[in-house]
């Protein structure tokens, strides 16, 4: 059971790094809830703070880093999962940043979907 759940989740994650990577906003409303809200450290700056349709103009806004060329270099460094939910923190380094989310799924109508995201940019 554990193995089939983190398949999952990993195909969840993986459409995520797919979305951000190329900016396909259709592929990342298909794996955030509509209610997920973003949290952030950019260089300890002003707190990041975001609604996902918020955060979702901004992917949309953006060269997003297959456009500009960017190699992939997102990974998944770790899966906690605990009955229906679960805890991921993966490498997302892009767009000159060295990004590390920790992303919070559950289940919802069946499907693992992301209700949390907390990132911080490491230098």
């Amino acid at each position: 059971m554990y193995k089939e759940k983190a398949a999952k989740i990993e195909s969840v994650i993986t459409d995520y790094f797919k979305g951000i990577y190329k900016g396909d906003i259709l592929k990342l409303q298909e794996v955030f809830d509509k209610n997920v809200l973003i949290y952030g450290d950019m260089n300890n700056k002003i707190p990041y703070c975001k609604p996902v349709q918020e955060y979702l103009e901004g992917v949309k806004s953006r060269k997003s880093p297959s456009d500009l060329g960017e190699a992939f270099l997102m990974k998944i460094i770790s899966i906690e999962i605990l009955g229906t939910v679960a805890i991921v923190k993966a490498h997302v380094p892009m767009l000159g940043y060295n990004y590390y989310d920790f992303l919070s799924l559950t289940v919802i109508d069946g499907n693992w979907k992301i209700v949390n995201k907390l990132f911080a940019h490491v230098e």
